[in-house]
């Protein structure tokens, strides 16, 4: 079965003044490597790009972009297909939003939802030194916002008509690779909300933190050391070789079966760079296609 490609230019959930810029155009680039390696045919479909706003808006109840942010969501809700294999290609890690909403909902409490990212990206609004909702993502899906006004609680990602919230459960989300923290982050961890396995991901960690059921991969590219690609925004020293991270997704995937796959926070277009990634993106491929 094919995979199909999502690609969600969206850059509001990151705050830095290039991301209007450079988060859409690494999204593009990225998106047809993908399509390239997966022997996916744009010209067949199966490479689709959502359209989402490309302008800022201001920031509201302390969420950068708040109805920037709250548009795109509803489209790519309105974007959801009848269920192959799906490759989210961001954009912030906002993007995650709906599709691991949409994967708690349709797949249980049981997914466990793996998290390959520098940052922990578990904050609230209260938290946030920043108000960039890219850093809040993972909190918001963890039902850590409750009511707050963060655009898109897992009920509204899910069912615009529901008022249920089914967050991903304490321990099913899983931080690989991280290594930077704000201080309620680290309560977060230290409470057992989120599991943590820190660099560099020994496949035998991720394993054994990995429930078995149905697993959402989540791919930041910044997990990766700067040393092993450097077309990100927030580059953080002490990351994942690419053989790691490679690894680390096929640990991850013995788990159970992926029923989704993300890969965001690319901000070049250099070919070569991009290159680099072939390997990452077979793995995730052959995760999505081996659990459908």
């Amino acid at each position: 079965m094919l995979v199909e490609i999502r690609a969600i230019p969206q850059w509001q959930g990151a705050l830095a003044a290039e991301a209007a810029q450079s988060l859409p155009a690494g999204c593009r680039a990225l998106a047809a490597l993908a399509g390239d390696v997966l022997g996916v045919d744009v010209a067949d479909g199966q490479v689709r790009e959502v359209p989402v706003v490309a302008d800022a808006t201001a920031t509201v109840d302390g969420v950068g972009h708040r109805h920037a942010l709250v548009r795109n969501r509803d489209a790519v809700l309105a974007a959801l297909g009848p269920g192959g294999p799906v490759l989210t290609v961001g954009g912030d890690c906002g993007v995650d939003l709906v599709p691991v909403g949409f994967a708690r909902r349709r797949h249980g409490p049981e997914l466990t939802v793996a998290w390959f990212d520098a940052h922990a990206d578990c904050n609230t609004t209260a938290s946030s030194p920043s108000g960039a909702f890219h850093g809040m993502v993972l909190g918001a899906l963890c039902g850590r916002v409750g009511g707050a006004p963060v655009p898109g609680a897992p009920a509204a990602a899910v069912d615009r008509d529901s008022d249920a919230s089914p967050a991903v459960e304490p321990g099913r989300a899983v931080l690989i690779g991280t290594r930077v923290f704000d201080p309620e982050e680290r309560r977060v961890v230290a409470g057992g909300i989120v599991r943590h396995v820190p660099p560099p991901a020994d496949p035998a960690a991720v394993h054994d933190a990995v429930a078995e059921g149905p697993v959402y991969l989540h791919v930041d590219l910044d997990v990766l050391d700067p040393s092993a690609f450097d077309g990100t925004r927030y580059r953080e020293p002490g990351g994942l070789t690419i053989d790691g991270l490679v690894a680390a997704i096929d640990a991850a995937s013995s788990q159970g079966r992926v029923v989704g796959a993300s890969l965001t926070e690319c901000a070049t277009t250099d070919q070569a760079s991009l290159r680099r990634l072939v390997p990452v993106v077979d793995a995730l491929g052959r995760a999505l296609e081996s659990g459908h």
